[in-house]
């Protein structure tokens, strides 16, 4: 049996085990088996590996920086973005990809209408680390807004007491996991009573389909978009590393 998985904390909300259960149904692969390995803490990773049949994970939130250390090598998509979204296991040592950023990058090229604005990434971790990784490769200057002064270059309250802030950058993406699944009524604190018709949102958040993010950009004329083409084409990736490389 050929294994593979997904590992972070929580987990309930994740698509990933039936993507790939019904992909190795289609590719007639019947010794592939895909487990969701719901892990709080990183203490529990080396063990997963003494499982020879274990061939790669996929890592999502709280994971994706600190996985890191854990790892033999980074290939050049993990080093520029500085986050690990895959592991796979290659002559016995343990090697990180980031397949986030060209999938992220990829589907919003193909969304945006031009690429003539600026961007606001709402969070700083390892998801908001592949998006500015997207942003700079489009040239599409972009600021990041965190909860605290020292992580971004924008806090919420400094977009609440600045309107100009957001009437200055038509593009804004949530890369927090505020408004998954089971908490849903959840959204980034930030003004959404300055957004109009001319600005885009771009949800990495993909359950559910439509987020409260998404929801009040609508709500104010905003064209918005959520990650489940992202999740599909970073999936196919991972793939493609796993199988095919």
């Amino acid at each position: 049996m050929e294994k593979f998985g997904l590992i972070g904390y929580p987990l309930g909300h994740s698509y990933s085990k039936k993507f790939f259960t019904e992909k190795f149904e289609k590719l007639g692969l019947t010794n592939h088996k895909y487990d969701l390995f719901e892990m709080e803490y990183l203490k529990e990773f080396p063990a997963m590996w003494l499982n020879n049949d274990l061939h790669g994970v996929n890592v999502t939130i709280p994971h994706k920086e600190h996985v890191m250390g854990f790892l033999d090598y980074l290939d050049s998509s993990a080093q520029k973005v500085g986050a690990v979204n895959l592991v796979k296991r290659e002559q016995g040592k343990l090697k990180g990809y980031n397949t986030d950023y060209l999938s992220f990058k990829e589907t919003l090229d193909a969304w945006l209408p031009h690429k003539n604005l600026s961007a606001l990434i709402l969070g700083s971790g390892g998801a908001s680390k592949a998006v500015q990784v997207g942003l700079d490769e489009l040239d599409i200057d972009c600021d990041v807004v965190s909860r605290k002064k020292t992580s971004g270059d924008y806090t919420y309250l400094n977009l609440k007491k600045d309107p100009e802030i957001i009437g200055a950058n038509q593009l804004i993406i949530n890369a927090t996991p505020m408004g998954t699944y089971p908490e849903v009524d959840d959204r980034p604190d930030i003004p959404y009573d300055q957004l109009t018709n001319k600005h885009f949102l771009y949800d990495l958040v993909y359950n559910p389909e439509e987020t409260q993010f998404m929801k009040s950009g609508l709500a104010q004329g905003a064209t918005v978009k959520n990650g489940i083409e992202m999740l599909h084409l970073q999936a196919d990736k991972s793939w493609d590393i796993w199988y095919k490389q």
